[in-house]
């Protein structure tokens, strides 16, 4: 089973590198473009194939270790095959 985690900065935290690309995209001719934030992906996978279990471990991860959750917010999808 895998579990895929998005993890992303929460609403009215500071995104340089969002800007940064929003900025370079606006360069490039893309302006259209607006509001660019940026996130990261960890995918996870795991032996046991108890859907309830892969959550609730994925989750302890994220507190623990995987996610700032001050700063930032993570969603959690789970996908069945490998």
């Amino acid at each position: 089973m895998r579990a895929i985690i998005n993890i992303s900065l929460k609403q009215g935290v500071l995104d340089p590198q969002g800007q940064a690309i929003q900025n370079s995209l606006a360069n490039l001719g893309f302006d259209n473009c607006k509001n660019v934030r940026t996130g990261k992906q960890i995918i996870l996978d795991f032996d046991s194939n108890e859907k309830e279990q892969v959550i609730k471990e994925t989750k302890k991860m994220c507190e623990t270790l995987l996610v700032n959750t001050v700063i930032e917010n993570y969603d959690i999808q789970i996908v069945k095959e490998i």
